[in-house]
């Protein structure tokens, strides 16, 4: 097992279950200490998972977790979750935002607080977080950001295909774009400081238990290791070195020679392999979109 991460204290939002489990146990694999952030403690809501489990599962691999409960759509605990965290843990070197939920309807049909609650999850919270997070990174000399991006920010192909024209992501992707700008344009503003600003996304469709509603039963998907090790090369390189991006699941490895592991980081697995219906407008090198 690496230790690449040692010293280091990480904040997971969404870490309950689904990528946001993944990338902690990732962190964790490689000796961050890890605030698993959601708002299932104890117990599962709609979709199996909770931040008890994740904590179990990490310290079954030698890891080090702790929970700490939070609802994105409680202004309060988002206001105060940096805060609990050093407070908790001693201090944040790195910070990922992978929580919320995706809700998908036709634009001129979507009722005005599905539109808030997406933009509350997805933008709002990442840049209250990002508030938050910078000084205290700054105390330590250099931080990193991470907020979990989508393939959806890429614009549909033509002719449109059924997905586009009935899918209902136009706002949810609209959204993600954003993301995608302001990790980019962050990365600028906090290189000086040496805090590392980048977007993580799947490359296709990873089959998590908040998101398998949305894929259907046939649909391809990829597997949820590729994501995690691509969250992981974001995190602890200098910012003079990996800031900025706008890194894919599948896309970033390959371009990076990046070997993959599996969770625990104990074994290494396949290299990703791009399939014929991925996004042709990705950048594999993630410099760019």
């Amino acid at each position: 097992m690496g230790r690449i991460l040692d010293g280091k204290i990480a904040l997971v939002t969404g870490a309950s279950r689904g990528i946001g489990r993944a990338l902690a146990q990732r962190l964790a694999a490689e000796g961050a200490t890890v605030v698993v952030s959601a708002r299932s403690l104890d117990t599962s809501g709609r979709y199996a998972g909770t931040l008890r489990e994740t904590v179990a599962l990490i310290e079954a691999s030698g890891g080090r977790a702790m929970p700490l409960v939070a609802d994105i759509e409680n202004p309060a605990d988002v206001s105060t979750l940096v805060e609990r965290t050093v407070a908790l843990a001693g201090g944040l070197d790195i910070l990922v935002h992978s929580g919320g939920k995706a809700e998908y309807t036709t634009a001129a049909e979507m009722p005005h607080e599905m539109f808030e609650r997406t933009l509350t999850h997805y933008l709002r919270t990442p840049f209250q977080l990002m508030q938050k997070a910078v000084p205290e990174m700054k105390k330590r000399g250099a931080g990193w950001i991470v907020v979990l991006g989508s393939v959806t920010a890429q614009p549909p192909g033509r002719p449109y295909d059924d997905w586009a024209t009935y899918g209902g992501a136009t706002v949810y992707a609209a959204t993600k774009a954003a993301v995608h700008r302001m990790t980019q344009g962050l990365a600028a503003e906090l290189l000086p400081h040496n805090i590392a600003v980048n977007m993580l996304a799947p490359s296709t469709a990873i089959r998590t238990p908040g998101a398998s509603d949305l894929i259907p039963e046939q649909y391809p998907t990829e597997r949820i290791e590729y994501i995690a090790e691509t969250g992981l090369a974001l995190c602890h390189l200098p910012a003079s070195e990996r800031t900025g991006m706008c890194a894919y699941s599948l896309h970033f490895p390959l371009a990076h020679g990046l070997p993959v592991h599996t969770l625990d980081g104990l074994e290494r697995i396949e290299d990703p392999v791009i399939p014929p219906y991925a996004h042709p407008a990705i950048v594999a090198s993630g410099e760019g979109n």
